[in-house]
């Protein structure tokens, strides 16, 4: 249910606050205990991104390099985040009642 299902741990964070991609990865394994591959968080978001869940809210000039990409939760996001959820709640309580 990790690497799998990555999108979920992104919205979860996203839910929190705005974020930065490398910053996402780094708390995906300070959070949550696994460490996605360097491209994979970054592919996820894109994808993400393309389908609504997620957009850029800005572009900021990095003092170590490039400019970061703020990622920022939509309502789209926001929902399917509610809906997985339920369904996750729903399983859990079938296989452990």
């Amino acid at each position: 249910m990790t690497k799998e299902n990555l999108w979920l741990y992104i919205l979860r964070l996203l839910r929190d606050e705005v974020r930065y991609g490398y910053e996402v990865r780094r708390l995906i394994d300070e959070r949550f205990g696994f460490k996605p591959g360097r491209v994979t968080s970054y592919r996820v978001l894109y994808a993400l991104r393309m389908g609504g869940y997620v957009e850029v809210g800005s572009e900021e000039p990095s003092k170590e390099g490039p400019s970061r990409k703020y990622y920022i939760i939509t309502e789209k996001g926001e929902d399917l985040f509610k809906k997985a959820e339920g369904f996750l709640t729903n399983i859990c309580k079938k296989l452990f009642q």
